[in-house]
């Protein structure tokens, strides 16, 4: 098993430690117990309240309401008809990828991209059923004794043992239940995190899954193993992308597992401003691991990749040192994206390295001891590997709204069938919304934009779970 750093997110850790305050007694009486957040602080787009991850203005993009719906509709329009977007406008989906989900639509589209909501169809009551049982003594501590360290500065986390914490314990438990030979590693409790902060526990676990099974197999195992790998197949991808920075990281003796580990385990959601990151997953999940291999080569090579940059940092020290502490406009959103999306690093690229790498691996170290799946490249790989049905594809709306007056009164139903009105009920009063065509993403999209705003659903850049 690989010795690292307490608390870097890497570690499969053996000690224990209960949810309880410094007295030991459980629960708390303050302010954080009903999940609220001590004092008047300024909370971020995202739900951050400080921290290294809440948001800086100047390093987010901002989009335009208008951009925004339009983005929206058409993102409407794609996840109702899945199979055929992938099937025939794949391109097309990782043009939207690229350019960014929709925020109120991330999370459902996070759930097909990842073929989790065809996983989810195909177990139907398999969460519930891991959720209900107690799970294994060992990983039960473990998990709890780290759920105060994800986002800690983040609303949904800020409570100990708020709702929050609750749905992460869930998630992480049963993860360690679904998969018992492989348990839990600390870097999955992030990646956990960001889920849950964009969907409901079902789902985020099932997309957990998909990251752990699909994107990156072998990356939670005892042992580190695929990690490491993966760090010889980025170093030896730098020589390519820049020289100078190659040679620096050569002289001095940089090991990959230095600097890179925390970045690929948890997909650098504790690295990168989050309006990066959000940017980062929507690649990652839509194209697969590449995206975590340019990520790490661009920022090498802004980093190292000038003779002038290199003389800064004449030392071991120095460089991981440098590695740690990233200059903000090297993370900036639109700067970070355009890097990424020009990098020339492909699939192909990466498994002809790896291929390398395993043979140099099995020289030196022997066969490796954790025999994991083969990697899919994003989620055209994965729907091809595993075909869904329609009805595996269908949406299933979080909040069906029905009106009893709809049977009661005879108006209603004229009144729907003649002036395409239909009734619903909403405070405690009959209201009337128009009926859209269910196909029209566009048409539906303007109905539930409320009359006269302009602001778009999403304006706020608030995730949903519709």
């Amino acid at each position: 098993m690989a010795k690292t750093e307490p608390g870097n997110g890497l570690e499969h850790v053996a000690s224990a430690e209960k949810l309880t305050d410094s007295n030991g007694k459980g629960g708390s009486n303050g302010p954080e117990a009903n999940g609220s957040i001590p004092g008047e602080r300024q909370v971020d787009r995202y739900g951050f309240t400080g921290g290294s991850q809440q948001s800086a203005g100047e390093l987010a993009e901002e989009v335009p309401i208008g951009v925004l719906r339009q983005r929206e509709a058409k993102w409407l329009e794609m996840l109702n008809s899945w199979d055929k977007w992938m099937a025939k406008k794949h391109n097309k989906v990782k043009e939207r990828c690229q350019k960014g989900i929709p925020p109120s639509l991330r999370g459902r589209a996070w759930l097909y991209l990842t073929g989790a909501k065809v996983k989810r169809e195909q177990n139907k009551g398999r969460f519930e059923e891991l959720d209900n049982q107690p799970g294994d003594p060992k990983w039960v501590d473990v998990i709890e004794r780290d759920l105060h360290r994800q986002f800690p500065f983040h609303e949904m986390f800020a409570a100990r043992g708020g709702h929050g914490q609750q749905d992460l314990f869930r998630v992480l438990k049963a993860y360690t239940l679904h998969r018992p030979e492989e348990g839990y590693c600390q870097a999955q409790a992030p990646v956990a995190a960001v889920l849950l902060m964009h969907m409901p526990a079902e789902d985020a676990f099932w997309v957990l899954v998909q990251i752990c099974e699909k994107y990156l197999p072998g990356y939670y195992s005892t042992g580190l193993e695929a990690i490491q790998l993966d760090g010889e197949i980025l170093y030896a991808l730098l020589r390519r992308v820049s020289a100078v920075a190659h040679r620096h990281l050569k002289k001095h003796k940089v090991e990959p597992i230095l600097y890179m580990t925390e970045w690929f385990m948890c997909a650098f959601s504790r690295t990168l401003p989050w309006s990066s990151v959000l940017r980062v997953w929507d690649m990652f999940l839509c194209e697969g691991v590449k995206i975590l291999f340019r990520v790490g080569l661009a920022l090498l090579k802004c980093l190292l990749g000038t003779q002038e940059k290199v003389k800064s940092c004449q030392g071991l020290y120095e460089t991981v040192e440098l590695l740690k502490k990233i200059r903000p406009e090297y993370m900036r959103e639109a700067f970070l994206v355009q890097e990424i999306i020009d990098l020339q690093v492909s699939e192909k690229d990466i498994e002809k390295e790896h291929q390398a790498q395993l043979r140099r691996w099995k020289e030196t170290h022997g066969d490796l001891s954790c025999n994991s799946p083969p990697r899919m490249h994003g989620a055209k790989a994965i729907m091809a590997a595993e075909p869904p049905s329609r009805q595996e594809l269908r949406q299933r709306p979080t909040i069906i709204v029905e009106s009893p007056l709809a049977s009661k009164t005879e108006e209603a139903s004229v009144g729907e069938a003649k002036g395409g009105i239909k009734p619903t009920k909403e405070n405690g009063h009959a209201t009337v919304l128009p009926v859209v065509d269910p196909n029209d993403a566009s048409q539906a999209l303007n109905h539930m934009t409320i009359q006269g705003s302009k602001e778009s659903v999403s304006s706020g850049e608030q995730d949903t779970y519709l």
